[in-house]
């Protein structure tokens, strides 16, 4: 499932929420990361990153 969030430069940024292995809170909001070294950091605080993910792997209610 793919997620949107804001990435820090505002532009939207879209995430497969399948594929995120780790999720911390950063200087400038919230680090998204994948496989292979790879992260992006958004704005959302790490409590609605968590949510919104968390919601999207739910299969539908």
């Amino acid at each position: 499932m793919i997620v949107m969030f804001i990435g820090l430069d505002r532009v939207e940024t879209a995430v497969n929420a399948s594929q995120v292995t780790f999720v911390s809170c950063a200087t400038d909001g919230t680090r998204i990361r994948f496989g292979e070294g790879r992260s992006v950091t958004v704005t959302e605080p790490i409590a609605e990153v968590v949510e919104t993910l968390n919601r999207s792997l739910r299969p539908h209610e």
